[in-house]
């Protein structure tokens, strides 16, 4: 057996993860262990032990395929490469000569994440990724990514529009924090893994670690640490409690106030409307609990927070996100040693953006006036939340031709059967993706991509950058989505759009810095990174955060906008407000006999939404879904772990085995997502717990949906049917 220094393949959810790739006797990748030495490489998720089911699953897609029976039936041939390029060319060519260049579409979801794909079809002044520019040469600005349903709320939208950063723009500073808030995430099953390590090592070491969470996940067991169990939904409330008690005894920093911020004064007043009483009501937490956290934020010597995408699921959830972003800079803690801490310019390595291609209009596409705050910080993407409507109702005209890249739409949205409508009602649909989704059935064809083992690119760490070396030859006929984007451009006759191979990119980035490709090729581990400097504090002070080197913030204001002047110019409102979401106990009362659980739903580790259902390790462990529920509700019901459940809400039901845990909080339920698709056993298959979310609940900033504050029932299902039901006209009545 032989190793080699690389880089996980598997996901693309985080810049990569250093490893060391075992082989076997033929060459194919059997193992990978962490390699300390390399950018995140101290510890692996444990989707890295699947790493050879993954990579050489039968149900890999290896070649290109036509459809040939009806849609829905996945029944294909195989075709060549040539003719896929030829049947899409035609298609789409068609298509724009028929309806124009708008009625093409393209969506691009997690498995594009590959870095090089991100950084050649990234849209020009996008601030995000995940919608591609493939299109735009042939005329069409609708292009929409996995960034309308997922972490652009808090990666983007929130830290923009309060102060002019970025989410990866930051950190927590936990290595140095007393106190933690670990805050609707769960760091021990989030990628990179290296997070809850570093939770562990802080609680070790005596930090106290608050976890805010409708569930009580792994961090809330370490020690020194304390779980918050908290009404879904109502984050926003207890962030405006907290910034309340903050201003009532005068424990924010004023000279921050005074000479940083907007909107203060307004502010002050807004959060009069959350009082401690009101906001225990509100969340379920105690009033005590609540003024002890306040005061704790306060005066720690070092508070930071650990977020990810819990917070934006609701009604108002940029505006709850920001809630937590304005309550930590009022408890200074905004870039002190152990806060929540800006990188600061100068600490990235620079990327090239000359040859990103802008939008052909925002104007043109489906969502010109809808989600503007989204449009403008995506490159001009219209959101994606609108496309169904615009293939079915062809309003504000048809859409009639779309390609689908690593994702799975009919598993990912609310609505499924509405989005399946709209698949029904397209002229040409294309898949490209390992395996075959959900959405494949409706394909014309579907194309077999690679995982990032089979491809060569690069890695982009913010400080440093590697070489992604290529691991092994692509399985069959796969190709690696970057080479697939590239041919279909020239299909269509502009392949001189876009850079040829991710090394030209790479290239193009290190010529900004003080080294080459050839230098990095000889590099140890093939990575160059940036010196390392002595930390730098309170940098809006310094002229650390703004291009012109200014001191302040780089937003309109040049201040921290407690009241963003962004949201105000697109017609929001300015100021963090709470809302409460439309289905919950509060806001409808009325469901609550009918539906007296709140529903959460969301991915579970070892996982990848619906991409590893058919992996044997995985039906191992999880060989059918399984809904979380608090033994007091378990009881009333008289369901033990393992019983069948029906999952209610008011649009649907779907069937799971229950699991009883204390580990969850009374009246809330957690229901995992990624089934629904084609792969992996039935009951599986049978669960698409999209079918129990609603498409027309949304937050109004972001589009995304409201994914984990509805309404549900759980009952035992009280009888498992053989099969589809048959007409007998034997069995009618006589006489």
């Amino acid at each position: 057996m032989r190793t080699q220094h690389g880089i996980c393949g598997l996901c693309f959810h985080s810049p990569g993860c250093g490893v060391i790739v075992h082989f076997d006797e033929n060459g194919r990748i059997t193992r990978l262990d962490p390699d300390p030495q390399a950018p995140m490489g101290k510890v692996l998720c444990p989707i890295a032990d699947s790493v050879e089911e993954v990579i050489y699953s039968d149900k890999r897609i290896r070649q290109p395929m036509k459809r040939v029976g009806p849609k829905g039936s996945f029944d294909f041939e195989p075709i060549s490469w040539d003719a896929a390029y030829r049947i899409i060319a035609d298609r789409l060519g068609a298509i724009k000569e028929q309806h124009g260049p708008e009625a093409a579409a393209f969506y691009a979801g997690t498995g594009s994440y590959e870095r090089a794909f991100k950084d050649a079809f990234k849209l020009k002044g996008a601030e995000i990724y995940l919608a591609t520019s493939i299109l735009f040469p042939f005329g069409s600005p609708n292009t929409f990514g996995v960034g309308a349903p997922c972490y652009t709320s808090l990666g983007v939208l929130a830290p923009k529009v309060t102060m002019g950063c970025l989410h990866i723009d930051m950190f927590s500073d936990v290595d140095n924090s007393d106190l933690i808030v670990v805050w609707g995430t769960d760091p021990s099953t989030s990628t990179p893994p290296a997070l809850f390590e570093q939770l562990r090592i802080a609680a070790d070491e005596g930090a106290e670690i608050v976890v805010i969470d409708p569930r009580r996940t792994a961090a809330a067991d370490l020690p020194g640490s304390e779980w918050l169990p908290i009404r879904p939904g109502s984050d926003g409330a207890l962030a405006l409690g907290l910034s309340h008690i903050l201003i009532r005894d005068d424990l924010f920093d004023k000279a921050f106030v005074d000479d940083w911020t907007v909107g203060f004064e307004a502010f002050a007043e807004y959060v009069q409307e959350f009082p401690p009483k009101r906001v225990a009501e509100l969340t379920g937490i105690g009033e005590d609990t609540i003024e002890d956290l306040a005061e704790r934020i306060a005066d720690a010597e070092g508070a930071s927070y650990v977020m990810y995408t819990g917070l934006e699921y609701t009604k108002s959830g940029v505006q709850n996100i920001r809630a937590v972003m304005v309550l930590w800079a009022l408890a200074g803690q905004l870039d002190v040693e152990g806060g929540r801490c800006f990188l600061g310019r100068g600490r990235n390595l620079p990327l090239a953006t000359e040859r990103q291609l802008a939008t052909p209009g925002f104007e043109r596409s489906i969502g010109a006036g809808k989600f503007p705050v989204y449009a403008h910080y995506c490159g001009g993407e219209p959101h994606a939340i609108l496309l169904p409507r615009a293939i079915i109702d062809e309003d504000p005209y048809p859409v009639r031709g779309l390609i689908v890249l690593g994702a799975s739409l009919l598993t990912a949205w609310p609505n499924p059967s509405l989005w399946q409508q709209a698949l029904e009602k397209l002229d040409f649909l294309v898949s490209i993706d390992l395996q075959l989704t959900r959405d494949a059935a409706y394909a014309d064809l579907v194309l077999p991509a690679t995982t990032a083992f089979e491809q060569a690119s690069y890695c982009y760490y913010g400080n440093a950058i590697r070489y992604r070396e290529k691991m092994i030859e692509p399985v069959a006929e796969a190709r690696p989505a970057y080479q697939i984007m590239i041919e279909l451009a020239g299909a269509l006759g502009y392949a001189d759009q876009f850079p040829g191979h991710p090394d030209e990119l790479l290239a193009d980035h290190l010529a900004q810095s003080d080294t080459s490709l050839a230098d990095l090729m000889l590099a140890d581990r093939k990575v160059f990174a940036l010196p390392a400097t002595p930390m730098v504090y309170r940098k809006w002070e310094k002229g650390l955060l703004r291009a012109d080197g200014q001191p302040g913030f780089e937003t309109p204001s040049g201040k921290f906008e407690i009241k963003a002047g962004i949201l105000e110019q697109y017609g929001y409102d300015g100021l963090p407000r709470y809302e409460e979401s439309d289905e919950t106990p509060l806001s409808r009362p009325d469901l609550l006999r009918r539906f007296p659980l709140i529903l959460g739903t969301g991915p579970f580790k070892p996982d990848m939404k619906s991409c590893l259902r058919a992996i044997p390790s995985f039906i191992e462990k999880y060989p059918e879904p399984m809904v979380q529920m608090n033994p007091v509700d378990a009881e009333a019901r008289k369901i033990k772990t393992g019983d069948l459940v029906v999952i209610k809400t008011a649009r649907g039901q779907v069937p799971m085995r229950a699991f009883v845990t204390e580990k969850i909080m009374a009246g809330f339920v957690y229901a995992p997502v990624g089934g629904g698709g084609p792969q992996g056993p039935v009951a599986w298959q049978q669960a698409n717990v999209n079918q129990l979310t609603d498409d027309r609940q949304y937050d109004d900033i972001s589009g995304f949906p409201v994914y984990k504050t509805l309404l549900c029932q759980i009952k035992k299902k009280k009888r498992v049917r053989r099969g589809a039901a048959a007409a007998d006209p034997t069995l009618g009545c006589g006489g």
